[in-house]
């Protein structure tokens, strides 16, 4: 049996659903969105015809097509992508077969699922603002569904204003209840999404493809004043092994070189909000100090993290900049001299020439320094190709790159001259978000330079980009013309972060909008929760039951209170006229009985009180046409109020 359902409803129920998959369009393969929009569009002509739509086996062989392309295009219905999938497979076909109420519940409840699986994919503001909104043309369809005499207009406020009223239940419910960790639903994460970034091996001219994406890396807030640009070295991973053209890490990077000593008269504390990454690694502020047990620092200083790097992740974490690091062993040493063979003679010659019989390392770095500065290097981010022998091709005949180049030639001049050195990969600088008050760290600020050791002073930072572009390490990237132009481009001289435009404002505000989303809300987790309660004075768990309860009854009571108020207002005007025509019967001496309808009142008042009975039997016609006909709605209660009160 089919039940009647009007074209208004069934185009509300389509309009909502194609609403609620549209995203997804950036998330199934486009064969998945396809056969989606199919149905769709199938069940938007069956409106009109019916006899259009398909039927059972017809129905049946698209179902298959729908599974064969699922798995052909997903391997399988297990995961993010293709438990996603099966959901708007799934919702497709299901428009084809409305056949009744039944079947549009099963819909808006399948939309919703859906509408729910967007945020696997994205956490943002704007999603969660536009699921809201889909969320409410759902529950204004099965308003519609339900509603005698359906009003679009109607449905639609009231599925506001009964979300609105959920609100409160929410967040108490998101403050206080339990949170469940990430970890037990990580199996529907797919390992394969791929991110922009650093990886463990480096190739001059690698970071200058990063140079060009504004993708966001990680934010910092400091808990008081922000270190000076020359001191914004965002330390990543170390290569130290080089084939003579590609530098990577070490297999056995985790191999301790001995804690460092700090100088803690300077010491930055501060929160870093990573953004989710391919690696492990949490870029901390050169030299980490301090940081939560969650986090590790391996031997070569670099702060690694044991959660999944593909979830965003928030640390407390403090550096200093002063530092001295341990002491260099034999295997440490031959490991940061490594060269892959014979020198090649321009190469030799420049080290004997910087040398100058000099055996200071210092003194040689600050000559090499010298040379860069001196024989017309070029910073620039689209060098010529230098496939064989990049170092030597680097520093003799082209002299134009990136800061890989640079760094990478550095390291392996000085390796050649006998000084351990190895390349540092990581970011620089960042743009400060004055609204927010925090740094923006993004892919175009990636960087490299050297670390070098000396004897008394351990590793110690230094960057030949420096010696060629200054105003790199100093005033820092123009991400938006860099992207833009493809060209090198950095801030201007006098830069000041409170002399943006109104355009510029207004992107830092939603910046720092969704930093403090992130930050409260997506990743409000057990720590977070424990931190909040502690605050408010609750310890255990009995005692959050307690307030989750209280909270929740209370909401309840109040709600309750709001929507009985204005019933316990609305009075029925009739059924108060009808009381004061009996009270009126009763002060002339009736005996009025439970029960009794104006008729009855009307034949008793003839025995007792003639004088009565025509003026009282003309107000129990008029209210047995308020109640039982339809003309009652022309009786004027004013005129009506005045004949009760005439009755003596």
């Amino acid at each position: 049996m089919t039940d009647y359902l009007p074209d208004r409803l069934l185009w509300f129920v389509l309009a909502s659903t194609g609403l609620i998959v549209l995203p997804h369009a950036w998330h199934v393969p486009l064969p998945l969105f396809g056969f989606f929009l199919l149905p769709l569009g199938w069940r938007c002509v069956g409106i009109g015809r019916p006899d259009c739509l398909p039927g059972k086996w017809l129905l049946f062989a698209l179902t298959v097509a729908g599974l064969v392309l699922l798995f052909s295009q997903q391997r399988g219905v297990f995961g993010r992508d293709a438990g996603t999938g099966l959901f708007v497979v799934s919702l497709g076909l299901k428009l084809l077969e409305i056949r009744g109420r039944r079947d549009v519940y099963v819909i808006v409840f399948l939309s919703f699922i859906v509408a729910a699986t967007q945020f696997l994919y994205e956490e943002s503001i704007l999603m969660a603002g536009y699921i809201a909104l889909v969320c409410v043309l759902g529950l204004a369809t099965l308003i519609t569904l339900n509603s005698r005499t359906p009003r679009t207009g109607a449905a639609l406020w009231s599925a506001g204003r009964l979300i609105a009223q959920a609100v409160p239940a929410a967040l108490v419910l998101f403050v206080l209840f339990p949170r469940l960790e990430a970890p037990r639903w990580s199996w529907l994460q797919d390992t394969d999404r791929a991110r922009s970034g650093l990886s463990n091996k480096l190739e001059p001219g690698a970071i200058a493809e990063l140079s060009l994406s504004g993708d966001l890396v990680f934010r910092v807030k400091f808990a008081g004043e922000l270190p000076p640009a020359h001191l914004r070295y965002w330390r990543g991973p170390i290569y130290a092994f080089t084939d003579g053209v590609v530098w990577q890490q070490l297999p056995y990077a985790g191999r301790g070189e001995g804690d460092p000593t700090f100088d803690s008269t300077r010491i930055y504390d501060y929160t870093l909000l990573m953004e989710p990454q391919n690696q492990h690694w949490v870029y901390a502020l050169d030299l980490p100090y301090r940081y939560p047990p969650e986090l590790r620092r391996n031997g070569l200083y670099q702060l690694l993290a044991d959660n999944n790097p593909g979830e965003r992740a928030e640390y407390r974490l403090a550096s200093a900049p002063n530092y001295r690091t341990g002491d260099l062993d034999d295997s440490g040493r031959r490991e940061n001299l490594q060269l892959p063979g014979k020198l090649a003679p321009r190469i030799q010659a420049l080290v004997e020439r910087l040398r100058d019989g000099d055996a200071d390392p210092e003194r040689f770095i600050t000559r090499l320094l010298g040379y860069f500065r001196e024989q017309n290097f070029r910073y620039t981010l689209t060098p010529p190709t230098m496939p064989v022998k990049p170092i030597e091709a680097f520093l003799f005949d082209h002299r134009a790159g990136f800061c890989s180049h640079y760094a990478t030639a550095f390291v392996y001049v000085l390796r050649a001259a006998g000084i351990p050195a190895r390349v540092v990969g990581g970011y620089q600088g960042g743009q400060f978000n004055a609204v927010g008050g925090f740094l923006e760290v993004r892919q175009a600020d990636a960087h490299a330079w050297a670390e070098v050791w000396l004897a008394e002073r351990g590793w110690v930072r230094f960057d030949p980009t420096a010696a060629i572009a200054p105003e790199r390490i100093e005033r820092g990237v123009d991400i938006d013309l860099q992207v833009a132009s493809g060209a090198v481009n950095f801030r201007a001289a006098n830069f000041d972060p409170r002399a943006l435009s109104w355009l510029q404002r207004g992107a830092q505000l939603w910046s720092n909008i969704d930093y403090q989303w992130q930050r409260w809300v997506i990743n409000y987790d057990n720590a977070s929760q424990r931190e909040f309660l502690s605050a408010l004075g609750i310890q255990d768990w009995l005692t959050l039951a307690y307030w989750l309860f209280a909270s929740l009854a209370g909401i309840g009571g109040l709600l309750a209170w709001r929507l009985l108020k204005p019933l316990r207002r609305r009075r029925d005007p009739v059924a108060e006229l009808y009381r004061r025509f009996v009270a009126r019967l009763v002060k002339a001496g009736l005996m009025a009985k439970p029960g009794y309808g104006p008729s009855e009142l009307a034949d008793q008042l003839r025995r007792l009180r003639p004088d009565l009975a025509e003026p009282a039997g003309r107000i129990a016609e008029t209210f047995n046409r308020l109640y039982f006909e339809e003309t009652g709605e022309d009786v004027d209660l004013s005129d009506l109020k005045r004949r009760i009160d005439a009755l003596r």
